[in-house]
Parts: structure tokens; C-alpha cells; sequence
């Protein structure tokens, strides 16, 4: 059976950074609040279900191996997740992160995910009264209400979605562990999980994902296209590792952005497009005709307002974020769009799209990557991140 991070003991984990800083386990017990033999036991049994060691016993103390050092990061990294998400002030215990367990955090996580108690027992395979104590137990451990009923239903509430974040990224942290001290070929959980923006420049992503592929032929990438609004989310969550598009000018609390390049856009229509023959079409000419533009607030919509500042906007009766659609709608019509020219690679080169007029001056967006503030990357995550600056022109060493 497939390990997974909740099915190591949190109490044993956090005692980790306790048994390296006294440098023994009688200290290092104390400190916790647990036995001696029983925190020994529970080491031990970390290091048989992962099969490495995490200390060197010395007859005068013990000291991490640097598999064990790396957990123990991870660890502590992951419990200051679950207390920032946790702790309210109100009437639950001061520290309620010391007192949760995998397994309430493994059902609590299981119901978050599939919006109720039923759903959750058949992804799981757990009972739903387990389930229901669970969350019962975490609630009186917080202090307040995680979960309320709505109509026929229930939801998490504002608290609930809050831990909902902390537990995953504790997660997050403690799938990154077993990466380090395992092997990122044969720890458990993807360890690549991207965003991918559909309106981002075409060839960048394929071609780190293929270079990546050829040096971790066996880690898994998972690729999950959305909108910029579809995707913050599970960015924060840390249900994403990354997202690979637009960037934005003021970009959100807990979200950090890296440049990787300037994408030039242009005008797209139809191959024989009334407008298709003329070197340099007014916006006079350019807002006779309909438009497929981005939503509102993208940088796409941006740049396509902005195209027309100081006059009536044209007709925009689509708003789309979809490529595929996007390309379809103008090979049957005369809409025209904004878009990178490598977006239309293909379709330009078979004779079915053209560039309307030249490059439009000062009409740009830069793309980039979105991680989260803090995030600390496995050694394969930073070798793709030097791939996605290659694939952009930026050298290695820079």
C-alpha cells in the first residue's frame, strides 16, 4: 500500500526538531509530553515505514542524519501551517495544532474536498459517523464551528475553509518531505502539480515539460489548465505547485511572481479576413468588426482596452479564456482577437489564421510563474523551474 503523508503520526513528527535540538530522547520526551519509551517506539516506527534512518545513535546522544533533518523541516514547516490555520483565540485550546492528529486531519480533509459527509466516506472508504466524530473532534480541539448546514446540505464555514487551506498545505509540506528523504521517483503523491494558464505562451510549458521528463522519467506531472480566477485558489491551497502564465501588476497577498518573459501580441482573424490584405490597418478599420476578448480584469482584457483608449470600445460579444474555442469561432467568422503569433503557430502556418497589421506597439503582457510566498521547492520542482527560465531564453547560470 501506497504510504501517505497523514499516515505518519503528527505527535511523533513534531518531536523530531525537539530530539535534534536536546540531542536525546529522555530530553527530547520531556519536552513533548510523552514517554520515552514511547517516543522511541514512534521513531522507530518512522524510520521502518519509510526504511531509512533518521538519527545516529552515539552512546552520548543522538544526532539527525540529514534524511532526518529534512523531515524535520518539513515537519515543523507543516505544523506552522496547521497553527496559523488553526488557532482563533476563542474557546478552543491555545495550541489546538499540537493536539490534531493525521487521522481527524486525513477525514476533516476528505470531507473539505468532497463537500460532504457522504461523498467523503465513498472517496475514502471510511464510516460516516468516523467522519462526523472527526470533524466533531477537531471543532471542540479549535474552538468553533467548522462545519453548518445549508438547505439539505452542509458546507465548511468561513473557519472551516481557513483550516481547509492550513491542512493542505501541511500536506503540501509533508508530500515535499517524502520527496527529499525518499527519492522523488518513488515517493508517494505527484510530484510536480501545474497550473497551466491557456491564454500563456504555447511553446514555454511543453518544452520544460519535455526536457523534465526525459531527466525524471518516472515523477509524475499533473497539468491543470484554467483561468487565472480558477486557479489562485488551489495555488494557495497547495493543491498546485505552480501556475505558468500572465502575471499580474499587483498580484495577491501570499503569492509570489517570478518574470520569465515579455509575450508581443497581435491582432488574429481569419485566413482571407476582410482586414487580412492591408499592411496597417486603422482602429478605425480594427473596430468595424467583433471581437473575442478575456474577461474582465486578465491582462489580455487589459491590453485590448487600452488598444482602444480614447474612443468608443468595438463590439466584444464573447468573452472566452479557451484557445481552442477561441480558434475555432475566428476560423468561422470575422472576429478578431488578441493573441501571442506562437499561439497560432499551427493554425498561421496550414493556411487558416493570419496576424492582422503588424506587432501592436506597446501591447504586451508579461508571462511568468506564480508560486506561493515561502514555498520551498523539492530538488526536481527547482530543476523545473530552471527549465521554464531556459525554455524562455534566460540562461542557467543567470
Amino acid at each position: 500500500m501506497e504510504l501517505e503523508p497523514f499516515d505518519l503520526n503528527l505527535r511523533h513528527l513534531r518531536a523530531l526538531s525537539a530530539i535534534m535540538a536536546r540531542g536525546s530522547m529522555s530530553a527530547a520526551a520531556e519536552a513533548v509530553g510523552l514517554s520515552q519509551p514511547a517516543l522511541t517506539q514512534g521513531i522507530a516506527k518512522i524510520e521502518t515505514r519509510l526504511g531509512i534512518a533518521l538519527f545516529e545513535r552515539h552512546a552520548d546522544g543522538m544526532t539527525a542524519t540529514a534524511e532526518g533533518q529534512l523531515l524535520a523541516e518539513r515537519s515543523d514547516a507543516a505544523i506552522i501551517h496547521l497553527a496559523q490555520s488553526g488557532r482563533s483565540g476563542a474557546r478552543g485550546f491555545v495550541r489546538p495544532e499540537l493536539l490534531m492528529t493525521s487521522t481527524q486531519l486525513r477525514a476533516f480533509l476528505a470531507f473539505a474536498d468532497a463537500g460532504g459527509f457522504a461523498r467523503a466516506a465513498t472517496a475514502t472508504g471510511l464510516s460516516q459517523p468516523a467522519l462526523h466524530r472527526a470533524v466533531r473532534e477537531i471543532e471542540q480541539i479549535c474552538g468553533y464551528p467548522l462545519v453548518e448546514r445549508r438547505g439539505r446540505g452542509v458546507a465548511l464555514t468561513a473557519a472551516g475553509t481557513r483550516l481547509a487551506r492550513g491542512v493542505r498545505l501541511a500536506r503540501s509540506e509533508l508530500v515535499a518531505a517524502l520527496a527529499e528523504v525518499l527519492g522523488e521517483e518513488t515517493a508517494p503523491g505527484g510530484s510536480l502539480a501545474i497550473g497551466a494558464m491557456p491564454l500563456s505562451r504555447a511553446l514555454i510549458l511543453p518544452r520544460a515539460i519535455a526536457r523534465f521528463t526525459a531527466e525524471y522519467p518516472r515523477v509524475r506531472i499533473d497539468v491543470v489548465e484554467g483561468s487565472w480566477r480558477e486557479l489562485i485558489d488551489p495555488l494557495l491551497d497547495g493543491v498546485l505547485d505552480l501556475t505558468v502564465g500572465a502575471l499580474r501588476d499587483e498580484p495577491p497577498r501570499g503569492v509570489a511572481q517570478l518574470p520569465l518573459l515579455v509575450d508581443r501580441l497581435v491582432v488574429i482573424g481569419r485566413a482571407g479576413h476582410p482586414l487580412a490584405a492591408e499592411a496597417a490597418p486603422s482602429l478605425d478599420r480594427l473596430a468595424a468588426y467583433p471581437w473575442i476578448v478575456g474577461q474582465a480584469g486578465t491582462p489580455l482584457r487589459g491590453q485590448w482596452e487600452a488598444l482602444f483608449t480614447g474612443r468608443d470600445l468595438p463590439p466584444a460579444p464573447i468573452e472566452c479564456g479557451s484557445v481552442m474555442v477561441i480558434r475555432e469561432v475566428l476560423r468561422q467568422s470575422d472576429f478578431l482577437t488578441l493573441l501571442s503569433p506562437d499561439q497560432i503557430a499551427i493554425e498561421s502556418g496550414n493556411g487558416i489564421l493570419a496576424t492582422i497589421g503588424p506587432p501592436l506597439p506597446q501591447s504586451s503582457r508579461t508571462i511568468g510563474v506564480s508560486t506561493r510566498e515561502g514555498w520551498r521547492p523539492t530538488r526536481a520542482q527547482a530543476r523545473f523551474l530552471e527549465l521554464l527560465r531556459t525554455a524562455s531564453g534566460i540562461p542557467e547560470n543567470q
